[in-house]
């Protein structure tokens, strides 16, 4: 899966670009100048930069309670003895290269901006699913790519990837904020 990271890269970037015309232009780092030529950015700020960050971890495996801020992590229980992210991790590290800290938790973070209606959902918003109706969601986060997809740590045996964003069990979009987050710089 590591191998074609790049050319992923570059295809949803690519993608993005034609989402949100008329932005700057910025190289893709992550891949080698061979495979991959500099593209038009999405837009600056925060959520474009944690939308890059996320896609950035595409092909990592998940590992239940692993990552954080520094990046993949060791999880707890099932995810011991794996290197990678849960769902809140992943989110938690892409919103943290972006300077925001939001919380470690699917529940915290669900707290951590101001609320967004699905149809003016942005790259970098976090996108929030109820999978257990029985308990009090969200169980799950992402990190929406643009309007139709997210990019996200799914489950265990899988890897981080992107899907379609519109899943019966969504339950709401949050847009990270800087006056609704803790802002200091992980240590």
């Amino acid at each position: 899966m590591n191998g074609i990271r790049p050319v992923l890269l570059t295809v949803l970037a690519g993608t993005l670009v034609s989402a949100f015309p008329g932005t700057a232009v910025a190289a893709v780092d992550a891949c080698p100048a061979q495979i991959c030529r500099p593209v038009a950015a999405i837009r600056s700020g925060a959520g474009a930069i944690a939308a890059r960050a996320a896609m950035e971890m595409i092909g990592i495996p998940y590992s239940w309670g692993g990552g954080g801020v520094r990046g993949p992590g060791f999880g707890i229980g099932k995810g011991a003895k794996t290197l990678g992210f849960d769902c809140s991790g992943l989110t938690e590290y892409a919103w943290a290269r972006a300077g925001v800290l939001i919380g470690t938790t699917t529940h915290e973070q669900w707290r951590s901006g101001i609320r967004v209606a699905k149809e003016q959902v942005e790259p970098g918003d976090l996108v929030f699913y109820d999978s257990d109706p029985g308990s009090p969601g969200p169980e799950h986060v992402a990190v929406a790519v643009d309007a139709t997809r997210m990019v996200h740590a799914p489950y265990t045996g899988q890897f981080v990837r992107v899907d379609a964003l519109d899943r019966r069990t969504f339950m709401g979009v949050i847009r990270p904020s800087e006056t609704s987050a803790n802002l200091d710089p992980p240590a």
